[in-house]
């Protein structure tokens, strides 16, 4: 089962979780978002009993809350972190997480601008885990027995921006500059640590390739760190970190030009694609965008 978002034309219902089919003609509705992130396993748990739509007649994006929280690891493959900060160093005992704002988010098949004072985008292919259940306090073993679903994820950065301080959100929060797949069901994909391979193409050569089980901190470790010091909520998100081979630690760097097409590969999540796009197209469209999210609030 794919998951995705669905937004229908001339309609007042707001944002909707589908099922997409495997054949990407159709979507068959499961619920409002917000009744979905009530009860996400036990909509999972049934088949989809909604309208059936052709694909074409709607609009994809994230099946994500407006006020969920994006959570992201730096640093979590031990050659990554070897070719950018941690290079001759020991590296620290918890990670380091930075946050995304639901609006940066997209979709498979969009158009990803590069900012102006940008020199291009960098990729980062990585996975994310979605929270099904609230945690509070968690264990390890239960903050990994609460995710509900896996996506492909590509973390675009701009990495002027997120050079200028040692904080990394605006580098990290572009318009449209994480792209995320369809959310895949656990019980459908298993654990992480059974080494899914990951990897980056960029105009159809291989850029990245590892494996997920080389992660430095779980999925588990992680959300279990997070929910000791603020309580998470059925449809947070956990970004797991990219491996080694991004672009700016290439010799010359090498960044994602418009016209340029980039996909992340994941072991039983499928493919996700995106082209490179300039400045000129992101204006209007995101600031429409961001307002459709605001919108969808209550949906």
């Amino acid at each position: 089962m794919r998951i995705v978002g669905v937004e229908r034309p001339h309609a007042d219902s707001g944002v909707e979780v589908a099922s997409l089919a495997e054949e990407g003609d159709v979507v068959t509705v499961i619920a409002s978002l917000a009744d979905f992130w009530a009860d996400p396993a036990g909509h999972l748990s049934r088949p989809p009993a909604g309208p059936v739509l052709a694909a074409n007649s709607v609009e994809l994006v994230p099946p994500v809350r407006p006020d969920a929280r994006v959570f992201c690891i730096g640093l979590n493959y031990m050659q990554h972190a070897a070719e950018g900060s941690f290079r001759d160093q020991e590296l620290p005992p918890y990670p380091t997480l930075f946050a995304r704002w639901t609006q940066s988010l997209t979709v498979d098949g969009a158009e990803v601008p590069v900012p102006s004072n940008e020199e291009g985008l960098d990729w980062e292919g990585e996975v994310v885990a979605w929270v099904g259940t609230p945690l509070v306090d968690a264990t390890p073993e239960e903050a990994l027995e609460s995710v509900i679903g896996y996506s492909t994820f590509n973390d675009l950065t701009s990495r002027k921006a997120q050079k200028l301080t040692s904080q990394w959100i605006l580098g990290k929060n572009g318009d449209r500059s994480g792209p995320i797949g369809p959310m895949i069901p656990a019980a459908e994909v298993g654990d992480l640590s059974q080494g899914l391979r990951l990897r980056t193409r960029v105009n159809g050569v291989t850029v990245q390739d590892a494996h997920t089980d080389q992660m430095i901190y779980t999925v588990g470790d992680t959300l279990s760190l997070i929910s000791h010091t603020l309580s998470l909520r059925p449809g947070d998100i956990l970004a797991t970190g990219t491996p080694a081979g991004v672009g700016y630690a290439r010799k010359p760097p090498q960044l994602l030009q418009p016209g340029d097409t980039v996909e992340v590969e994941v072991d039983r999540l499928g493919v996700l694609r995106n082209t490179v796009v300039g400045n000129e197209r992101r204006s209007a469209d995101d600031v429409s965008s961001e307002r459709r999210s605001f919108d969808g609030i209550g949906a």
